[in-house]
């Protein structure tokens, strides 16, 4: 899997558009007059009037949201120094990090400089662009002076993150962890083991918060940093003790706190058993901590324990703070990053955990119940609430210490800002996959002779998604798996017409004739059915061998979806089978309904579509807002469609009364609450805009989501089935691999909840 991941990792920065980043226009430029407004003659009035008052760049530009994220490549992320261009890759990845958690622009900077004092006038010159500058991977000890002379010599947001993120993280996690064993920070013994960029601002941080420097023993590769070393430089010797030389065992003894930015497997549970009660383990070497999670754990039950890895609790990841931090700082116009504005960023992460966990968080992570302690001391990445608690902490903490020049004032305008922004980016797909990688379902692919659903096959093995299953011809299954060296070892391939399989199909022929023999099936033409694909599939789930199936890469839907009924039938209680498409647009997924199965659907269908599709949009953890669309308004104009759906609402007004839902209603006035609050404030949808579509007939719902995906190129997620009694989803023929990877998930995710 290793290899496997490697590859795809190449592919994914080198396939479509190479990179990870592109500059989109934020202005219209279809007309002549657009382009001499953006450019020539338009463009002179803005540049005068920052030419008169330089604070105007923000008001004009871009520069108030704009991050440069710069390196020259010495120390990249464990690799060393390679270079400026070897490592643009991570830089792009940061710039992807600030925007999708909080919304920032970034331009990445590698510079080929590794004199200290010219990458210094290197950074000035072009400071004059951006409205922030993160340093990234830039070795020490240089690091420290390049971000202490450009934070004196700059008048905006500088951090280097590699010395300040880890430090802001960890003194989150350790303050609650002090408030869960009870000791005071003033008190504790603390060991450190490395003493580079993060280690060093670490422990700084830790002294600020009222750690005791005597109380502090820190090792670097040589060993204790103590009084008699003559090899150590001027940021180093500001933690040497004048104690005896000790071994990493020895300082162990007695300590309250082991902070490792180091090296695995340093620490033995020999040195564990040695230290304070309730000791306080962040072990944070990646991807192999200074001692394993598993090990620790055995060792002693009173260890609080972080590490790097997202897999065990208490992830110490960089990515709580650093978009939060300059958000906050951007947001007031910040001429610094300061000690009062980390600390700010570490007190709200430490007290947001301490919060009840959305539910959101809790599904995400497979608990029943996350909630402040020895195994959540850190909130998760994915918590929804991070940018509204830390950016705005962050930005107080300018104002109080005297560093930002255009202060809020209206606070609860700013987060309502702020949760706005969070509809950057994909959340939804995010969601699903972490749900899906807690509980993997076994997937049979009914299309398994083409590369792309094999391709897909292999990503949601390697990223634990679900337990593939691949139907088809054996031999050229695996022919295509072996020319495109596709790591699929141990998927099972069931061959359908398979010889040995025989008594199966003779199995599965009975049971679809037990449901079939009145609807006109003989058990000859079921023994027949049985060697095709899409019979085949679904008796596997109905018959327990599978949880799961997607088909329909390279058949149409009748001929895919039909088997299904036949042989898995509807849910109990449900009138008709209906189908939805997600549409992924940056204020958030739009759910379309129904786009595949009924073409003019009754009063009666309308009612089950939209209870079919609002139990499915719950299922994403999102509360369903529905609008029954037409070419009408509240009774504009006459006609059957505009009628059913009038109906159709009357009797969800009446029946379920707590489902937002209204219509008929013009799509245009779904989506625009300006509108609907001038025009119709009568409505239920008031206040927000629809996020789920019902369409009065199929031509419609079909045109609708092929227009948003073809013109608008909007992501496309289905269409995902409802009212099925197995998790079976159709394929678009034709579907990409990204497709296909998402609709697995969400069979995934549909069999979790059928399984419950």
């Amino acid at each position: 899997m290793d290899k496997l991941f490697r590859k795809d990792a190449l592919n994914y920065h080198a396939l479509g558009r190479p990179g990870k980043l592109e500059v989109i226009p934020t202005k219209p430029y279809n007309t002549q007059r657009d382009l001499s407004l953006a450019y020539s003659p338009g463009v002179a009035d803005p540049c005068l009037a920052i030419h008169k008052n330089l604070e105007d760049v923000y008001k004009y530009t871009m520069k108030g949201n704009l991050v440069a994220v710069i390196s020259n490549g010495t120390a990249v992320l464990g690799l060393g120094d390679i270079g400026p261009e070897a490592g643009k890759p991570v830089m792009e990845g940061k710039g992807l990090l600030f925007k999708v958690f909080a919304d920032i622009d970034v331009f990445d900077i590698e510079v080929n400089e590794k004199d200290p004092e010219r990458f210094i006038q290197v950074v000035k010159a072009i400071a004059p662009t951006f409205g922030g500058i993160n340093l990234e991977d830039i070795k020490a000890p240089e690091c420290f002076g390049i971000e202490e002379r450009l934070k004196a010599e700059l008048d905006i947001p500088i951090m280097h993150d590699d010395q300040h993120g880890t430090a802001i993280i960890t003194s989150a996690g350790l303050l609650n962890a002090l408030e869960i064993n009870g000791k005071r920070i003033e008190n504790i013994r603390i060991v450190v083991n490395g003493a580079g960029a993060s280690a060093i601002s670490c422990t700084k941080l830790y002294i600020k918060l009222g750690a005791k420097p005597e109380n502090i023993l820190m090792f670097d590769s040589r060993g204790l940093l103590h009084s008699k070393r003559t090899d150590l430089n001027e940021t180093k010797m500001q933690f040497v003790r004048d104690v005896p030389n000790m071994t990493l065992a020895e300082a162990m003894v007695g300590a309250d706190m082991f902070l490792g930015l180091s090296v695995a497997g340093v620490v033995k549970k020999e040195m564990l058993l040695t230290m304070a009660d309730h000791p306080i383990v962040f072990a944070l070497a990646n991807p192999t901590p200074e001692i394993h999670y598993e090990e620790a754990m055995s060792t002693r039950e009173d260890i609080i324990m972080a590490t790097g890895r997202s897999d065990y609790p208490n992830q110490i990841n960089n990515v709580l703070g650093f978009p939060f931090i300059f958000r906050g700082a951007l947001d007031v116009r910040a001429s610094a990053i300061n000690d009062e504005m980390k600390l700010a960023a570490s007190k709200a992460l430490a007290d947001l955990a301490k919060e009840p966990v959305p539910e959101e968080v809790n599904i995400a992570f497979n608990v029943n119940n996350l909630r402040f302690g020895r195994e959540y001391i850190i909130p998760k990445p994915t918590d929804p609430r991070l940018i509204t608690r830390l950016a705005p902490a962050v930005a107080r903490a300018a104002m109080e210490s005297n560093v930002a020049r255009k202060p809020i004032t209206d606070w609860e305008a700013y987060v309502e800002e702020l949760r706005k922004r969070l509809k950057i980016g994909n959340p939804l797909v995010r969601q699903i996959k972490t749900r899906a990688k807690h509980n993997p379902k076994r997937v049979v692919l009914a299309d398994a002779e083409d590369y792309k659903m094999l391709k897909a096959a292999e990503i949601v093995l390697n990223e634990g998604l679900a337990v593939p299953i691949l139907l088809g011809n054996m031999a050229k299954i695996k022919a295509i798996i072996l020319e495109n060296e596709l790591e699929l070892n141990g998927v099972e391939i069931i061959d359908p017409r398979d010889p040995k399989l025989s008594d199966t199909r003779k199995k599965f022929a009975e049971v679809l004739f037990t449901k079939r023999q009145r609807k006109g099936m003989t058990l000859n033409a079921a023994r027949s059915l049985m060697a095709h694909r899409n019979y085949y599939a679904p008796m596997m789930l109905e018959t327990g061998m599978a949880d799961a199936m997607v088909s329909g890469l390279t058949r149409n839907y009748p001929e895919t979806i039909r088997p299904a009924l036949q042989v898995i039938g509807k849910e109990e209680g449900t009138r008709i089978v209906s189908g939805m498409y997600v549409v992924n647009t940056k204020e958030g997924p739009v759910f379309f309904a129904d786009c595949t199965v009924n073409k003019t659907p009754s009063v009666e269908n309308l009612i089950d579509i939209t209870l079919q599709t609002c139990r499915m949009v719950k299922e994403f953890k999102i509360k369903p807002r529905v609008a029954m669309v037409s070419y009408s308004n509240f009774g504009s104009a006459d006609g059957i469609g505009p009628a059913n759906q009038r109906e159709a609402v009357a009797y969800l007004h009446k029946n379920h009364p707590d489902l937002i839902v209204d219509g008929e209603i013009q799509v245009n006035a779904a989506l625009n609450p300006d509108l609907l609050e001038n025009v119709f404030p009568f409505s239920k949808l008031k206040g927000q805009a629809a996020n789920t579509l019902i369409f009065p007939n199929l031509s419609s719902a079909n045109i609708a989501y092929k227009l948003m995906q073809e013109m608008a190129k909007f992501e496309v997620i289905g269409p995902i089935l409802n009212g099925l009694n197995k998790s079976v989803h159709v394929l678009q023929m034709g579907s990409g691999v990204s497709e296909i990877v998402n609709m697995i998930t969400i069979a995934v995710l549909d069999a979790q909840r059928k399984a419950e």
